[in-house]
């Protein structure tokens, strides 16, 4: 396929470069921190939505004002709850400079998304007592295995740091950088649980990191998400998932408000 990166061994997957837009502006990266804090959230309700979660954005909003909502489970509570406290860490490393594509700042932010819902969590499968290798169920395609959880997690290791290698050596453009990192993540299920959302998280704070504004999927966009999801997963093809995620900066860009469909 033209244009195809040489990544599959690196990566797991490939995709055509063709699909990913070099005219993303950037700015500062005080000014991406900025807009990422005054949309907090929103970009909250939208992870929150993607994981089933029923708040609503009001309800989101009210929340993090730090005012209880009633009829709601405690544990989508503390889903939005979690969500907003990674996000509130991913700026604070933004912010000094610290957060960069490292093994130890996935592993804090999935503890923080991920604690309450995980089987283990702050670490990679493996380096646990829990050798499950969890699939992902992909509906009629069947579920998607991962490489192994081993005692003490090397392999996986391994395939991150050279994925990484992979991504700040071979790919010279930031935004095609994050967006690639989201899928390797994905991909390969570092973790039991949370993996895209720190995958997000992650890409996020490399697109800030450059002065790039960051990446919400929209809530309204959560059936497109997953079959992408499903597409990529099965074919190891990350094309399709390369231009719906810029389609949804192209879309914020744009100005379309939280829960507005028409």
């Amino acid at each position: 396929m033209p244009g195809r990166q040489p990544s599959e061994e690196a990566l797991g997957y490939a995709w055509d470069q063709s699909a990913v837009p070099r005219d993303v502006p950037s700015f500062s990266v005080e000014r991406a921190v900025w807009r990422f804090q005054h949309s907090l959230p929103e970009y909250v309700w939208d992870a929150a939505v993607l994981e089933g979660n029923p708040f609503t954005y009001p309800e989101v909003q009210t929340l993090l004002d730090g005012i209880t909502v009633g009829g709601r489970k405690i544990s989508d509570e503390q889903q939005v709850l979690n969500l907003a406290e990674a996000a509130n860490e991913l700026l604070r490393m933004v912010k000094t400079g610290e957060f960069h594509l490292a093994k130890e700042i996935s592993d804090n932010l999935q503890y923080l998304i991920a604690r309450d819902e995980a089987l283990e969590s702050g670490h990679f499968r493996g380096k646990g007592k829990e050798k499950l290798t969890p699939g992902v169920g992909l509906g009629i395609h069947g579920r998607y295995l991962p490489p192994s959880t081993e005692p003490g997690g090397e392999n996986l290791r391994r395939i991150f740091t050279r994925g990484v290698e992979f991504i700040q050596t071979e790919l010279d453009y930031v935004f095609e950088q994050a967006i690639a990192y989201f899928l390797f993540a994905t991909l390969q299920q570092f973790y039991f649980d949370g993996n895209k959302r720190t995958a997000r998280y992650m890409m996020n704070g490399h697109l800030m990191s450059h002065g790039f504004d960051a990446i919400s999927v929209p809530a309204a966009r959560r059936q497109e998400f997953n079959a992408s999801m499903v597409e990529f997963f099965t074919t190891k093809d990350g094309t399709g998932m390369f231009r719906f995620l810029a389609s949804c900066r192209a879309e914020a860009d744009r100005g379309v408000l939280p829960g507005d469909n028409s």
